[in-house]
């Protein structure tokens, strides 16, 4: 089942958002200062790609102070918008009875876009 759902995630949208997450992070790795958060774009654009059998994970050193500076700049400046859109794309899809496994997908999705750093998808 997992497969499946991977497959049909794919066919109508994922495959598209994860290259956009994927080459948005890749645009910021241009510089220095961007290469974190370029690194956590990419991130979620693989995230994005299978979600399916994927769980979020908590890493050991997630409460650690750079990583706590870096979660609330990119959730200032750029998380709220990607948890948002997660948001609102979960609500649509859980009005139908098919759509509920992608809008839970989509709910799945929100912490790791809106506090990236000291998180794993796997």
């Amino acid at each position: 089942m997992t497969l499946l759902g991977n497959i049909i995630w794919l066919i109508f949208g994922g495959f598209v958002s994860g290259v956009g997450y994927i080459f948005g992070g890749l645009s910021l790795c241009v510089t220095i200062i961007g290469i974190p958060f370029g690194w956590q774009n990419i991130k979620i654009g693989i995230a994005i790609m299978t979600p399916f059998g994927k769980e979020n994970y908590i890493t050991p050193n997630y409460s650690s102070t750079l990583n706590t500076i870096l979660n609330v700049i990119w959730a200032v400046y750029c998380g709220w918008v990607i948890a948002l859109s997660h948001l609102i794309f979960g609500g649509i899809l859980f009005i139908t009875i098919i759509g509920i496994p992608f809008a839970q997908q989509h709910f799945k999705l929100v912490p790791l876009a809106l506090f990236p750093f000291g998180r794993e998808f796997r």
